[in-house]
C-alpha cells in the first residue's frame, strides 16, 4: 500500500489499486515460481504494473478546472426554451459513449461517481466527457 499510496494522489484509488493487486495476486499464486524471483519481487512487479496500467488508462487529456461551470448551471442554460425533439436530435449527433454518458446521468439519475465505475473510467475522465457532451449539445442546439 505504501507503494502504491505514494505514486498515486488520491488515497482511494490507491486503495483500489492495493485491492486490485491483492486480487492479481490470490488468482495468479499458482504461476508464482519461487526459481525465478522471490515471493516480494513478484508482488512488487504485479503492484508496479497494477500502478502503471492505472496511469495509462486514467490519463485526463487536461486537469479538471476548479471554475467549471456547476453542472445544474449548464443544465439550466442547455434546456431553457429548447424542445426534447430538438435535444433527443441533438443527443443523437454525440459520440456514443457521450451519449451514454448524458444517458445515465439525465435519465437513469445516476451521479458521475457511479457513471465513473459503470464505464470502467475515472472519475475526472467521466466529468471531463459529460462537460464535453453539454458543450456539444448546446452547440448542436444553438445551429
Amino acid at each position: 500500500m505504501g507503494y502504491i499510496a505514494a505514486r498515486v494522489q488520491r488515497r482511494a484509488d490507491a486503495e483500489d489499486l492495493c485491492a486490485d493487486v491483492f486480487e492479481k495476486i490470490y488468482r495468479r499464486f499458482d504461476a508464482y515460481d519461487s526459481e525465478k524471483a522471490a515471493l516480494g519481487t513478484w508482488i512488487f512487479t504485479i503492484a508496479r504494473n497494477t500502478v502503471i496500467d492505472y496511469f495509462r488508462k486514467s490519463k485526463p487529456s487536461e486537469e479538471l478546472d476548479d471554475n467549471m461551470a456547476d453542472d445544474k448551471e449548464v443544465d439550466d442554460r442547455l434546456l431553457d426554451g429548447e424542445t426534447l425533439d430538438e435535444l433527443a436530435a441533438a443527443l443523437q449527433q454525440l459520440p456514443q459513449e457521450l451519449q451514454d454518458i448524458v444517458v445515465l446521468v439525465y435519465y437513469d439519475g445516476k451521479p458521475l461517481t457511479e457513471v465513473a465505475r459503470m464505464m470502467r473510467l475515472s472519475y475526472g475522465a467521466v466529468k471531463l466527457r459529460h462537460q464535453k457532451a453539454l458543450m456539444l449539445l448546446r452547440g448542436f442546439l444553438c445551429e
